[in-house]
């Protein structure tokens, strides 16, 4: 924005002028003491910044209280004086027309030039699209890692617009010779493969099997982005994982499959079902680990890999399974059987599980039955003592009192030489003498 200012009009102007051109060349304040108006040129905050008034500091701006990036707006590059540029302004600048533009913000000067330029890429107007598109691209090829640095920044942005080779280059610059330059294409990796997951399929199938242990892992991070997004993404990935001889890939893509367990159906049912049956413990647990998230979502096949994993000796993956047998239904006879199996198992925790849920799904005679013939296996003696107790049978069995419990209590009788007193009446009230008194005779009717 432009205004013109000039000393010669009103005292409200001369002090704006002076305040605008505090810090200026001297040149600017003899203009003005000869009454010459100039051209001054804002740029304008997006939002209203509460400062010190001593320090100048803005207020409220600890850790925790900074602005939220969510959406479109976390794929834009971090905030800078970039932002303060005009629309008309982006495009020259980014294609080397125009050297540099000096903006005023926040009290500063700042001098702004073509990498600022292609970080405001994704603002140019619907007809300059094409330019700025071209733009990109030869910025992305640059010779200088900080333009393609910059320009990897704006590609997420832009890409929303117009895609063309973009993931093409992004491809070429995750094999950069500079370190920087790959660190923000893993950066953009993230960004970007939630939303082109078929786009960005072969490079995401390329890192996951990098050797470099940093983009294996960035690969993995963005491969859970997208299966939040899109679970079918995530199983084709994970069948191939699944399959690889790589230990590590096997076990990094178990780490997912909670991620799908929810939402991939069929797919994800499948991996986790090969991912139980895995030679490598690691994979097992992580794989285990989803069994309560499908007690909630789908418990009928639960019900199935839960009780394929009983024979587990893992403590880790029993304690998932003993989890998950908690959350299942147990009306279900199935369940009612894996519960009683359960309560005969080699290990104490699933035991002690097991004869917990046994009062629950069985009661009467059934229950005293069960327990007494758990009882003659068991040799753990907190266990056997809960055994006990659900195998015995108060009415028959327990003391005089529990015997006696359910019984009414008897009459008082009294003694032959005890005086028998009148009973205890409750006093009567004025309602209560009237219909207790001698009845009206015929004549008083």
């Amino acid at each position: 924005m432009e205004i013109s200012i000039s000393t010669s009009e009103d005292m409200f102007q001369g002090l704006l002028a002076a305040s605008v051109l505090h810090g200026c060349p001297e040149q600017y304040r003899a203009w003005l003491k000869c009454g010459a108006s100039i051209r001054v040129r804002f740029s304008m905050p997006r939002e209203y910044i509460a400062r010190d008034p001593r320090t100048g500091k803005r207020i409220g701006t600890g850790k925790g209280k900074g602005k939220k990036t969510t959406g479109i707006a976390a794929l834009s590059p971090a905030d800078g004086p970039w932002q303060r540029l005009e629309v008309s302004e982006i495009l020259p600048l980014a294609t080397g027309e125009s050297e540099k533009v000096e903006i005023l913000t926040d009290g500063k000067r700042w001098m702004l030039g073509r990498i600022d330029a292609i970080k405001a890429l994704s603002k140019v107007r619907g007809g300059d699209i094409e330019g700025a598109y071209d733009a990109l691209v030869e910025a992305l090829e640059d010779d200088f890692p900080d333009v393609r640095i910059a320009a990897l920044k704006a590609l997420p942005s832009f890409a929303l617009r117009r895609q063309g080779i973009l993931l093409h280059c992004l491809s070429d610059r995750l094999l950069d010779d500079e370190d920087a330059v790959r660190d923000e294409a893993m950066n953009c990796l993230k960004k970007i493969a939630p939303l082109f997951p078929s786009g960005c399929e072969d490079i995401i199938r390329r890192e996951l099997r990098d050797q470099r242990k940093n983009h294996r892992d960035n690969a993995f991070e963005a491969l859970k982005l997208t299966s939040i997004e899109w679970p079918e993404v995530g199983c084709l990935h994970l069948d191939e994982i699944i399959r690889e001889k790589d230990v590590d890939l096997r076990i990094r893509g178990s780490l997912i499959l909670r991620t799908v367990a929810s939402k991939g159906g069929a797919e994800a049912w499948d991996l986790i079902t090969w991912s139980l049956q895995d030679e490598e413990v690691r994979v097992r647990r992580n794989a285990a680990k989803t069994l309560t998230t499908l007690a909630d979502v789908e418990p009928r096949v639960a019900v199935i890999l839960v009780e394929s994993s009983l024979g587990e000796n893992d403590r880790a993956i029993r304690n998932s399974v003993i989890k998950a047998l908690r959350k299942l239904d147990i009306q279900s006879p199935r369940v009612v059987q894996m519960i009683l199996k359960g309560a005969s198992d080699d290990d104490l925790e699933m035991r002690k599980a097991c004869v917990g849920q046994m009062s629950i799904i069985l009661s009467g005679q059934e229950l005293r039955e069960a327990a007494g013939e758990l009882l003659k296996k068991e040799k753990d003696p907190s266990l056997k003592k809960r055994l006990q107790s659900l195998a015995l049978d108060p009415d028959f069995e327990g003391s005089e009192d529990e015997k006696n419990r359910k019984l009414a209590p008897a009459e008082y009788v009294p003694k032959e030489d005890e005086e028998l007193l009148p009973p205890s009446l409750p006093p009567l009230g004025e309602d209560d003498k009237r219909q207790s008194g001698r009845p009206a005779s015929e004549e008083s009717r």
